[in-house]
């Protein structure tokens, strides 16, 4: 063997410019490898970090979506086609599901949640036609944000990480808010005017329908992670909040029909219709000759013309008993998935519509963002790896025809098949893991002078799709070794044909080819 690996480091050295062909391609390779798979495993470390320390929790528990759709604490996303606007559903059966949770080890703590999307304005009355006029206005520019209502006695104490600039946490049953330092910025610069603390804002709903109240802000913060990916917050009150989230009593409201409906006016034409009123309904006189006695009456009651309006009031006011999601984390973080598993067991086994998730589904808006690049990346990659590969096949192949004198000779001094196979395999590992190390150490030097740097974006979307605002290399001892091993797998196998082909060299071939 030694003999082999001798002669192998000879050939490598006596085809020089083959050799460092092959060489920079695996080179660059591993090193692209390396830097795109080490920035995915920085934004995957930082977003888990970020959403399980602050918004997520280790676990969710919400309730199952319908098919098409996926929900997370953020909002729906669905792939139906529907004129209604998607609202997040309540957890059914809240009593029996915080049964189980009770009942569940390894839980550190646990709250519930109600999430929402608002636009912070000012004054009594919203008028946003003006902005679409405004050509320098840009997503972030708008205070636009999230509505965040957490248990009042359970929230903070599960997510203590708030920077306070100013101010406090709301009041219990206040219609009090706290607003994020870039929802403050927004707000500023939209309307020209400064926002502080005891003043009065308009919270018009996103993604409800005419849904408007007015806010007291007693609280400025700042986001516990300055370069978090997570979006612009507001937090509030449940009360509050459950009135933008559509939690109202009428949203789970079913009444039947009587079995029997009078319905009798069906029977009447245009003619018997309007007949029946008598000639005076549309008898006007006013000061301009036109009267009405329908409207000029003094004996008419407004009020009572939409009839008894008490089931109405009773379904408008909010569900104090609704909740999107309970969030949880865990005393042992590594005994997540453990966990998961044993409450949908629990939850399947009573016939609940609600199931437990991880930290990536409840934040499925920003993970899915990252996987897809991540998706993206890989399929670069493997096309890039393919054109590598072949490019090295093809150099090999002519390497092995330039070489059928030298192959022919070995094969007549008595080198048998097994012994031509080993040395071309021996030079293909020998110059891969050279390769491979160059590469590595080509990688790192990349990735200390761009950590170096700390290149950070600002740009909401941007922060979303990226995972952070932080720009960084995270390489892990594994991602190193797959590269390698990939590596050398696949210089291996495109090296298949032209040994194939170095097998079927005879001597007598080589002298015939020497001849030419």
């Amino acid at each position: 063997m030694k003999e082999i690996i001798k002669l192998a480091l000879r050939n490598l050295k006596e085809h020089k410019s083959k050799t460092i062909i092959i060489a920079c391609f695996l080179i660059f390779g591993v090193a692209i490898v390396i830097l795109g798979n080490s920035f995915l495993e920085s934004v995957n470390r930082g977003l888990e970090k970020d959403f399980r320390a602050n918004y997520t929790g280790d676990i969710a528990i919400g309730r199952i979506p319908e098919k098409g759709v996926i929900n997370d604490i953020f909002g729906v996303n669905s792939t139906n086609i529907t004129t209604d606007i998607p609202q997040l559903p309540a957890i059914p059966d809240l009593d029996k599901v915080m049964e189980i949770v009770d009942s569940t080890d390894g839980i550190k703590s646990k709250t519930k949640l109600i999430s929402a999307q608002i636009l912070v304005a000012y004054g009594v009355e919203m008028d946003l036609s003006d902005l679409s006029d405004r050509d320098d206005l840009g997503f972030d520019d708008l205070p636009i944000s999230m509505l965040f209502a957490g248990e009042t006695d359970t929230y903070w104490s599960t997510f203590p990480s708030v920077n306070f600039v100013e101010g406090t946490y709301p009041a219990p049953g206040t219609n009090e808010i706290m607003v994020d330092t870039r929802v403050k910025n927004a707000y500023e610069s939209l309307y020209s005017r400064p926002l502080n603390i005891g003043d009065t804002v308009l919270c018009a709903g996103a993604t409800t329908d005419t849904v408007l109240r007015e806010a007291k802000v007693v609280g400025v913060f700042n986001p516990p992670n300055e370069n978090s990916a997570m979006f612009q917050i507001v937090y509030c009150n449940p009360d509050f909040a459950r009135a933008f989230a559509d939690l109202t009593y009428a949203s789970s409201f079913t009444q039947e029909l009587p079995d029997s409906i009078d319905l009798s006016m069906n029977t009447l034409d245009e003619d018997d219709l309007f007949s029946s009123f008598g000639d005076d309904f549309f008898t006007f006189e006013d000061d301009f000759g036109i009267d009405s006695s329908f409207l000029a009456t003094e004996e008419l009651d407004f009020d009572d013309i939409l009839g008894d309006t008490t089931l109405r009031d009773e379904l408008n006011k909010t569900d104090s008993g609704a909740w999107h999601y309970i969030l949880m984390k865990a005393k042992n973080p590594l005994q997540t998935n453990v966990i998961i598993a044993q409450l949908n067991q629990k939850f399947k086994e009573a016939g609940l519509e609600v199931y437990a998730m991880d930290w990536r589904a409840a934040a499925y808006s920003y993970s899915g963002s990252v996987e897809g690049i991540g998706m993206v990346f890989n399929i670069l990659i493997f096309i890039l790896a393919i054109v590598v590969f072949i490019i090295i096949m093809n150099t090999m192949i002519v390497s092995v025809i330039e070489r059928t004198g030298e192959i022919g000779t070995m094969r007549a001094i008595g080198a048998e098949k097994k012994f031509v196979r080993r040395l071309f395999f021996s030079e293909t590992l020998i110059l891969t893991s050279i390769s491979s190390v160059l590469g590595i150490i080509l990688s790192f030097i990349i990735m200390a002078i761009f950590n170096s740097l700390n290149i950070t974006i600002k740009n909401s979307i941007a922060k979303m799709i990226l995972g952070g605002g932080l720009l960084r290399f995270s390489p892990t001892p594994a991602i190193i070794i797959i590269t390698i091993v990939i590596a050398i797998c696949g210089s291996l196998i495109s090296n298949l044909s032209p040994v194939k082909s170095a097998l079927k060299i005879t001597p007598l071939k080589a002298l015939n080819h020497g001849g030419d």
